[in-house]
């Protein structure tokens, strides 16, 4: 939801999605003169709680030698930028935010009257589509806070916070997706890929013991080496799948993928059928895994719309026949043909992989070369060519990028880069944690021990224009490559004009892009370097205020983007 107030020469816009609500704030430059930024009050009505919110950066002259990870009042040690974030905010709560200019000095700050602001976040699952993001931050100073362990160090009711903490909703909504499945007049029908973690498997099978109607078609794809063995990993990844489903008594109901071992079968996705009628999916990009669902950044997206879960059973049903690549890709675009005029229809279209060609992947590049004020773009395992030939062309808005690395090789990585760094309007956080060495005022940031080959970004989603009245989210498991146009088994979905959606997305996507892009900048200067990162105060003038009404800069671009 989008909420605007203007007050005492402050104006601001509020933008809630469930668990995050961005406050963009704007003054005329006249009114900046001694600004030392903005001290921000939250009152939460329901949990009967009203307190200054808080931060880490101090004024040196007040507060010079902070503990390390310490937390401070903005009240003492205001913000200094036009756009905060306010991460702890709860699913469907109303939430009072003001936002008070401060000046004087650091020793004697002097409050303005501000503006308040009434907001309320958008509830998990509500209307047509219930978004359910991780918390994907175990590198994060909150973590080592909190828990000040690494995960799989982690024991008994501790280890379960922790998971709890990290999920923030995920696994809970593929549970509580599942538990719908009530009695015999449902059905389950699902396609995975990663099918490891236990407790996940474990809600499969209650599911078919209430409804005996449970079908999965799961990943069996195990490629011969020249010398006729298997490849050790991936058998051993699908005997892991077999022993779970067979423990669990689902081995029967379970659909092997079986040809064109080249290829994965990358679906992770789910439908619910109510008297055989398809009712509801639950898709996105998380796999049925530990690492999937609290590791890296994933997203879980239930979709309530009956002709869009019809499509996702008619694509059910052609991929249980475990048809050959050169036939699905022919069925596929017959089915979801490739979309060629931009913008897309209104509401929500589904495609669906391996498909004949790659015009769907070169419309998706079309999609986000149609921004026009906005872009923001995940990718797993760097930026595909036709995505960098789009950022190659200048554009007078920001487009953020939020990377798990350059790229899958050192020429790719380096290519990717060059192209995403020649134009500072493209803002880029590659996925990073505070090595040792940099931690003054630090507390030690823990790894991803949950994951191995993708540690910080497994998502795979796009936002064209998300601050307008009518934009593009396109989410799904497809990674927006060559592989998962043509070969992979993937699915995806293209939705227009849903302004709840996109509140969402933006706010999850910035948590993760403003954590990431601090890292990777501080990980960066020390790596060419050598240099120590020091304690970054907060400026005791109004100089930084300056940098925001400079036409043109990033700073400027990002006050105007995101404030009323």
């Amino acid at each position: 939801m989008r909420f605007t107030k203007k007050q005492n020469g402050v104006s601001v816009q509020a933008i809630t999605g469930t668990y995050v609500v961005m406050i963009g704030m704007d003054m005329f430059k006249a009114d900046t003169a001694g600004l030392l930024g903005f001290a921000i009050h939250r009152t939460d009505p329901k949990e009967n709680e009203a307190y200054w919110l808080t931060g880490m950066r101090t004024f040196e002259e007040s507060y010079p030698n902070p503990p390390d990870g310490a937390l401070v009042s903005t009240l003492e040690h205001p913000v200094q930028d036009f756009l905060w974030s306010d991460f702890t905010a709860k699913p469907g709560r109303k939430y009072t935010y003001k936002i008070v200019p401060v000046t004087g000095k650091p020793k004697n700050l002097i409050y303005g009257k501000g503006v308040s602001i009434d907001v309320q976040t958008e509830k998990e699952a509500d209307g047509k589509h219930s978004i359910y993001f991780n918390r994907a931050v175990i590198g994060s100073q909150a973590y080592a806070r909190k828990f000040g362990q690494s995960p799989s160090a982690l024991k008994g009711e501790k280890k379960k916070e922790a998971y709890d903490w990290l999920s923030r909703g995920l696994f809970e909504g593929i549970r509580d997706f599942l538990a719908q499945a009530q009695d015999k007049s449902y059905g389950i029908r699902a396609a995975v890929y990663e099918f490891s973690y236990e407790p996940a498997v474990e809600e499969f099978a209650l599911a078919h013991q209430r409804c005996k109607d449970v079908q999965i078609i799961y990943d069996a794809r195990v490629v011969k080496k020249k010398d006729g063995s298997f490849d050790t990993q991936m058998k051993a990844r699908v005997d892991g799948v077999k022993k779970l489903l067979k423990k669990h008594n689902l081995f029967d109901v379970a659909i092997p993928r079986l040809k064109d071992p080249r290829f994965i079968s990358h679906n992770k996705f789910i439908i619910l059928l109510k008297d055989d009628q398809p009712i509801a999916v639950w898709t996105g990009s998380t796999n049925f895994s530990e690492s999937g669902i609290f590791g890296h950044a994933n997203v879980g997206h239930l979709i309530r719309d009956k002709k869009i879960a019809a499509r996702y059973l008619e694509y059910w049903e052609r991929l249980k026949n475990d048809p050959l690549a050169k036939d699905f890709r022919l069925e596929n675009v017959t089915a979801t043909p490739t979309l060629t005029d931009f913008p897309p229809a209104a509401g929500v279209t589904s495609i669906f992989s391996p498909r004949k060609g790659l015009e769907q992947l070169l419309w998706y590049g079309t999609a986000m070369a149609g921004a026009g004020k906005l872009l923001c773009f995940t990718a797993a395992f760097g930026v595909n060519e036709v995505f960098r030939d789009v950022f190659e062309i200048k554009k007078d808005y920001l487009r953020y990028v939020f990377l798990e690395k350059w790229g899958v090789n050192q020429s790719s990585a380096k290519v990717t880069e060059e192209v995403l760094t020649r134009d500072l309007d493209i803002q880029v956080a590659v996925g990073a944690i505070l090595p040792d060495q940099i931690l003054y005022h630090w507390l030690h940031e823990f790894p991803n021990s949950l994951s191995v080959n993708v540690r910080f970004v497994h998502t795979k989603f796009m936002i064209v224009d998300a601050l307008g009245d009518d934009p593009i989210v396109i989410s799904g498991s497809a990674n927006f490559s060559d592989a998962s146009t043509t070969d992979n088994d993937e699915n995806m979905l293209i939705i227009r004009g849903d302004t709840r959606v996109a509140d969402i997305y933006l706010g999850e996507f910035m948590r993760l892009w403003r954590h990431h892009r601090f890292r990777f900048i501080v990980k960066k200067i020390n790596d060419e370097t050598g240099a120590e990162e020091g304690h970054n105060y907060l400026d005791s003038t109004s100089q930084w205020a300056e940098k925001f009404y400079k036409p043109g800069s990033v700073k400027f671009k990002r006050r105007t983007t995101f404030g009323p």
